[in-house]
């Protein structure tokens, strides 16, 4: 039995799900790395992301490919807002303690979810692909789509490192990351710093939710294990680092389509979570030591 086309094909979901993940992944772990808190309700922006795609393509019917358009300049866009008025509205008045900050994005979570299920109901709803286009690889065919979700995941995470790298705004985000109080001091709004980071955060984790929603279906539940693997990618990959989240879930995501397809995606997900505890005993900050953007 010739392996090697169940391999590749094994590979190229992994990169599907790799790519995606590193989205929520390094939304996840922004807020962290700046604001220094953890964000329970970031799987549930990614949701939400998602089922605001399905309600798009809905308006837009009989043309997918503009509704994906749309899509993809609208909802990042609403869902960022959503999160930064959840920082304004609550977070903010909290003072950003990370003890009680886990509480109430615990209640943003509840909220957003309850809010989804009266809206969109507790069905599961496809959203069509804006392009049907199947390349041969000579072993077996592939869409296209999949291949444009990966290169799409690659290009936004060029983009952000090159804010990050070369941009004055990148500056004043690791300016407040490294110190608040001193990059408070030299006029920085940390205030302000904060509620836009949490926005961005929540708005890349959306982007991967319009990238994956026409592989799969809008649910008002999708929230809960993209969260939890996200989280296993930034403990792995070192909370708050950009790097490590990259690279971490590329490891997450191609180990996970290739068990998923050799024996069970239930096995994947026990393997990447025994991952983190081997991590945690080695390198307890994770395989980038250095917390930083």
């Amino acid at each position: 039995m010739d392996l090697g086309p169940y391999l590749l094909f094994a590979s190229l979901e992994g990169l599907v799900h790799a790519a995606v993940l590193s989205l929520i992944a390094l939304g996840l772990s922004l807020v962290f790395g700046v604001m220094r808190i953890v964000n329970v309700a970031h799987g549930e922006f990614f949701m939400l992301g998602a089922i605001l795609t399905w309600w798009i393509s809905n308006f837009v019917l009989g043309n997918p490919a503009l509704g994906f358009l749309l899509a993809l300049l609208i909802v990042p866009l609403v869902v960022g807002i959503i999160a930064m008025f959840s920082d304004l509205l609550i977070l903010r008045h909290l003072k950003y303690d990370p003890e009680v900050t886990i509480i109430a994005t615990i209640g943003i979570l509840y909220i957003i979810q309850q809010f989804a299920l009266m809206t969109f109901g507790p069905d599961a709803r496809p959203v069509e692909q804006p392009f049907n286009i199947r390349l041969d690889l000579y072993w077996f065919g592939f869409s296209a789509y999949k291949f444009f979700v990966i290169f799409s995941a690659i290009i936004l995470l060029f983009c952000v490192w090159l804010v990050m790298a070369k941009t004055k705004f990148g500056l004043i985000l690791r300016a407040t990351q490294l110190d608040s109080e001193i990059a408070q001091a030299f006029g920085i709004p940390i205030s302000t710093v904060y509620s836009l980071v949490f926005g961005v955060g929540a708005a890349i984790a959306a982007v991967g939710a319009v990238l994956i929603v026409p592989i799969q279906q809008a649910h008002y539940l999708m929230g809960g294990e993209p969260l939890l693997l996200a989280f296993i990618v930034v403990i792995i990959g070192g909370l708050g680092s950009l790097k490590g989240t990259v690279v971490a879930a590329m490891l997450i995501g191609i180990s996970d389509g290739i068990i998923s397809v050799f024996f069970s995606p239930n096995l994947a997900k026990i393997l990447a979570t025994l991952l983190v505890v081997v991590v945690l005993l080695i390198r307890p900050n994770g395989l980038f030591r250095t917390i930083r953007i």
